[in-house]
């Protein structure tokens, strides 16, 4: 036996800065069948930025389901037109960092369900616990016309499927030793708003010749368990999470299973930091993502003073790479320092998983230790396993430092750069950059050195570019080190 029922009523109960609740969709007693309840509204431009619709589950439910939808009208050139996202928090409430959160798909499906076995990819399978639960809308952007919406709940009676236990990926890889690994730490599935499952993606993973990839799907942690199968001795796979903030994006990497991150804050509320910290205690790394980035909400604008690393290049390489690169330069000239990475953020065809990738020099193939290494920028970035950088600074007396390390010299002692490439584009370019620029350059060649002092360079990072399109701007990266310090000075970490 079904039961509907429609409302076109949406009516605002409590309120708060960035968040406000409409009125409860609640149901008839029934014994089994189904129930549903459709629920209309519209919410004028300057909307919060989510709106709460609370559902009272009686008891019984085995099922939860939610479909919605929304006006798209047209806008003038250059204006926003709607856009609408979508989640679900449960009885445990929707408190910032809280534990009711149960899934997550933005503006990637038009609806989703819930069991006590089973989810919706992005969505949290678990109890079907009476009480109130919240159906969250988040405009992401509202059109001058307003954005009409229309939310269908429905419950499914009966016993509750009972749960299953998750399994995860091993935390440790066969690997080589000592020895440099290659990852991609920026990666969509079917689990946030990719088109690939993560079978498709430790395959084509594998054959971009990586060691190890970070599964960071946005705002959700629902799809840890999807990996325990894929991993092997050939590939390690570290968990995370995208927090898709209005204010930016930002990684956290290499979580502990099942760590969910709040995203539901702006920068001038200062809740950042206290993130930073639960992503460190689950033993992540925080990485700002893409932070030059030209999509709404993209550009990331918490500063880097609570970073461990951060994105300077991010999928195929464009001028938005190059303006965070230059930036993160500026930052190491200052004196402080933010290892850079570089991943992909693959999502679907034709985007390549790989390209680029971070090439970490790690103890072994493992969580811990891959973590360790990127911590300390002991990497580089490189477009694709075929490019391969061997960079060092030596002294007159044999002392050698390498990727992210420091070469301690009197501030007039000659040091010599080296560096060798291999798989350098064609007609591609070396440069080796201090905080004065690029003070040295070599063509058509994989192998350059160059004499300095720690007086005229207080660092030293190698680049390596191809032929340049439109001369005088350089050509697009092949590849990228972190520095290696020269001379006594104090780096402190974190950016500005």
């Amino acid at each position: 036996m079904g039961m509907t029922e429609t409302s076109r009523r949406a009516v605002l109960v409590t309120g708060a800065a960035g968040a406000l609740t409409l009125g409860s969709v609640s149901f008839a007693r029934a014994d089994s069948g189904e129930l549903s309840r459709t629920v209309s509204g519209r919410l004028p431009p300057g909307a919060p930025d989510y709106v709460y619709l609370p559902v009272e589950l009686p008891r019984g439910v085995c099922e939860l389901r939610v479909a919605y939808s929304y006006e798209r009208p047209g806008v003038p050139a250059g204006t926003p037109g709607n856009a609408l996202d979508i989640g679900l928090f449960d009885q445990r409430g929707t408190a910032l960092g809280g534990r009711g959160f149960r899934g997550w798909s933005g503006g990637a499906r038009a609806e989703f369900f819930v069991r006590g076995d089973d989810a919706t990819p992005g969505y949290v399978a678990g109890p079907l616990r009476a009480g109130t639960w919240h159906v969250v809308l988040a405009p992401y952007t509202v059109a001058p016309q307003g954005l009409a919406y229309t939310v269908t709940v429905t419950l499914r009676l009966g016993p509750d499927a009972p749960a299953v236990a998750p399994a995860y990926p091993p935390e440790r890889a066969r690997g080589r030793g000592r020895a440099w690994y290659r990852g991609d730490c920026h990666l969509h599935t079917v689990y946030s708003d990719g088109r690939r499952t993560p079978a498709e993606v430790a395959a084509l993973a594998r054959a971009a010749g990586l060691d190890f990839l970070t599964t960071t799907e946005h705002n959700t942690h629902a799809g840890h368990g999807a990996w325990a199968g894929l991993a092997g001795d050939d590939l390690l796979v570290l968990l995370g999470e995208e927090v898709t903030t209005r204010n930016g994006h930002v990684l956290a990497l290499g979580t502990d299973p099942g760590t969910f991150v709040d995203w539901r804050y702006r920068a001038r509320e200062n809740r950042f930091a206290h993130f930073a910290r639960e992503i460190r205690r689950s033993g992540g790394l925080v990485v700002p993502a893409h932070p030059q980035a030209t999509c709404i909400g993209c550009a990331w604008k918490f500063g880097f003073g609570d970073a461990d690393a951060v994105e300077v290049w991010n999928g195929p390489y464009t001028p938005d790479d190059e303006i965070a690169l230059a930036g993160w330069d500026a930052a190491l000239a200052r004196g402080r320092w933010t290892p850079a990475m570089g991943n992909s953020d693959a999502h679907r065809d034709p985007d390549r998983v790989g390209t680029p990738q971070t090439v970490v020099l790690a103890e072994e193939l493992s969580r811990a230790a891959v973590l360790d290494g990127l911590r300390a920028g002991r990497s580089y970035v490189a477009e694709s396993s075929s490019v391969s950088v061997d960079f060092t600074v030596a002294d007159g007396r044999g002392r050698v430092a390498g990727i992210g390390e420091r070469l301690d010299v009197p501030a007039d002692a000659p040091v010599t750069a080296r560096l060798r490439v291999t798989g350098a584009p064609p007609g591609g370019t070396l440069r080796l950059v201090t905080d004065q620029g690029v003070l040295h350059t070599a063509r058509d060649t994989d192998t350059t050195e160059w004499t300095t002092t720690a007086a005229y360079a207080t660092y030293v990072r190698a680049e390596v570019r191809h032929p340049a399109g439109s001369p005088p701007l350089p050509g697009a990266l092949a590849a990228f080190t972190n520095p290696v310090f020269l001379g006594p000075q104090q780096v402190r970490r974190g950016t500005p």
